[in-house]
């Protein structure tokens, strides 16, 4: 018989109190983003949805909208913890969350909502053009938008070895360097994805996770150039195309147990280009990973 096709499940995050450097005003990402997919979803006609890309009918995918996380709007920690708790639940009634942030400290409470719902390993697809890989500073503390990965990472079951981080470019901190190297974690740069063509990274990703039981795909908007995304948390040129982030989202879609696009950010936006943008990628990520790659 043929598997049940998933249900996906949008969870709002609407906050940005980790955001310490950087533009605040992802807080409003949420309800832009969802004013965009029901442009898309207006398309469906009979449970269909026609694909300009690749010219055949596909099963309109089931998309329910759970509303917001119950975050707290002073408090980071308990914020991150109700908002994992959230996508946990979501994922223990069969759904497959897909998370809207907020800023990217998000990238951490979608990765412990898989892991506290599921037994198994857990492995991390980051696209970002920052590691996130801060352990504290006084800036920031220790659960901001630039250590989402390392908390991640600390957590029992994820699994280093099968995560990957995509879409890095220009300068970071020497401390990320050496956790880089000491604990083998895998990155693609934003240059290295232009050389070698969305085809091979995406290879070079699913033989990355393959040794994961479950994996989360976290897409940091700014992992995208400016050009085609200038409402983010930070501004940071010659990142990836938006062609390239719609094809890989397609490809990986089927491998992932849950998604989260973050740091689109309304207050920089011109004229809802990346909320729209944000919105493509959640609606390919559900069309396409409608049928697990283990079905």
């Amino acid at each position: 018989m043929p598997a049940t096709a998933r249900q996906f499940e949008i969870i709002g995050a609407p906050f940005d109190g980790a955001a310490t450097l950087g533009y605040p005003g992802s807080r409003y990402a949420p309800d832009r983003i969802r004013q965009q997919l029901g442009w898309i979803t207006q398309r469906v006609e009979a449970g269909s949805v026609f694909s300009l890309e690749t010219g055949e009918l596909h099963d309109a995918p089931l998309i329910i909208d759970g509303g917001d996380a119950d975050i707290v709007a002073h408090d980071v920690l308990t914020t991150l913890e109700r908002t994992s708790a959230r996508i946990a639940r979501s994922v223990r009634s069969g759904n497959v969350p897909i998370l809207l942030g907020g800023d990217d400290c998000f990238l951490y409470a979608g990765t412990k909502g898989l892991h506290d719902a599921t037994d198994g390993t857990v492995g991390v697809i980051h696209f970002d053009a920052h590691l996130d890989v801060m352990d504290r500073n006084e800036q920031q503390g220790t659960h901001s938008q630039s250590s989402g990965m390392r908390r991640s990472l600390e957590l029992d079951r994820a699994r280093t070895e099968h995560s990957i981080q995509v879409g890095l470019r220009h300068f970071n901190f020497p401390s990320s360097r050496a956790y880089l190297e000491s604990g083998g974690l895998a990155r693609i740069t934003a240059a290295e994805f232009d050389r070698s063509g969305t085809a091979a990274v995406v290879e070079r990703i699913l033989e990355r996770t393959a040794g994961a039981d479950h994996v989360h795909l976290s897409f940091d908007i700014d992992a995208i150039d400016p050009a085609h995304a200038p409402g983010a948390g930070a501004l940071e040129p010659g990142g990836i195309t938006s062609r390239q982030a719609i094809d890989t989202i397609m490809a990986l879609a089927p491998h992932c147990d849950s998604f989260a696009v973050t740091e689109v950010n309304p207050m920089t936006d011109h004229q809802d280009m990346t909320a729209t943008l944000a919105a493509y990628l959640c609606y390919y990520f559900a069309v396409f990973g409608q049928r697990h790659s283990d079905d």
